[in-house]
């Protein structure tokens, strides 16, 4: 308990001093950039996938969740300031680890990696989405040879009033594909904005799976998928609908509109190589589906609306 509660007071003090907004302040994509290149300098067993997860909460959470994840045999820690010996009592080297790296500015000397330093694969890719984003409007293909949609255009192109009962569904025309050679859809996959505004939605395509290109949908073999799975050969569709909450009518009518989407896009999946998940927010929305088709790999996310 007293570790606990000395690892809560750094915590808090961390958070005054950096000027961390509350959590129900919508984070910035800068806070999330910022501890993504924070994290890179770390060495990592996970290969970053925690990091990822949990970049765009403010730092002192980020290294408290994922502190275990960090390769131990490869950093020490050394409180040359001072100022982690509380935190450090009854705790040892785990209080004085995240006290040290918790604070607002590293000291010099304080955080020594032994050996070189290799960006983890899962940081290193969502790095990579930042920067490609970052010449947005032609990040959805301009570096292919095609050119994407204005993020004006895009925003013009949302109706006035969602289709119920699954608004998030709705998706805007498709930007421009890229070919092989034979003319066919590529299935390369093109980072593209996500469709439609539903934060919700796609908070958690970008969170669970976790998200390849956060901030992003992805396109392959001109199909649009909701994610693409850090580290491997995965494609997503996200579903949060409120399905608990409809008739028997509604839900059956959904399922059967559901399906339609899902074969399609688990067809282009398997066509182009990759392994095709669905996840949705509930129990009674997952049973639903594998009764309809037991052969959907169907994962309940947990995320809400």
């Amino acid at each position: 308990m007293r570790f606990r509660a000395c690892i809560a007071l750094l915590l808090f003090l961390s958070a005054c001093a950096t000027s961390t907004p509350p959590p129900s302040t919508r984070r910035t994509r800068s806070q999330r950039l910022a501890n993504l290149q924070r994290a890179a300098a770390l060495p990592w067993r996970d290969g970053g996938r925690c990091v990822v997860r949990e970049a765009s909460q403010p730092w002192p959470v980020l290294v408290e969740r994922c502190y275990q994840a960090l390769d131990h045999d490869r950093i020490e820690f050394h409180d040359t300031a001072g100022r982690c010996s509380v935190a450090s009592a009854g705790a040892g080297a785990m209080g004085i680890g995240l006290c040290v790296l918790v604070a607002p500015e590293i000291v010099v000397g304080a955080v020594i990696v032994l050996g070189v330093v290799v960006v983890a694969v899962a940081i290193k890719e969502a790095l990579d989405a930042y920067e490609l984003r970052h010449a947005y409007p032609e990040e959805a293909g301009a570096s292919r040879g095609t050119k994407a949609a204005p993020r004006e255009a895009v925003a013009k192109r949302k109706p006035k009033l969602e289709p119920e009962p699954a608004g998030q569904d709705w998706q805007p025309p498709m930007p421009p594909v890229p070919l092989d050679r034979a003319g066919r859809a590529s299935c390369e996959p093109v980072p593209v904005p996500h469709a439609g505004e539903d934060d919700p939605h796609n908070e958690c395509a970008d969170n669970f799976p976790p998200n390849r290109y956060p901030g992003m949908d992805v396109l392959v073999g001109g199909v649009r998928f909701d994610a693409l799975q850090v580290g491997v050969r995965v494609l997503w569709e996200i579903k949060t609908h409120q399905f608990d909450s409809y008739n028997t009518y509604i839900r059956k009518k959904e399922i059967e509109k559901e399906l339609k989407q899902l074969e399609k896009e688990r067809a282009v999946a398997d066509a182009c190589g990759y392994d095709f998940v669905v996840g949705v927010s509930s129990q009674a929305h997952k049973l639903a589906l594998l009764e309809a088709d037991f052969s959907l790999n169907v994962v309940v996310t947990g995320c809400t609306r």
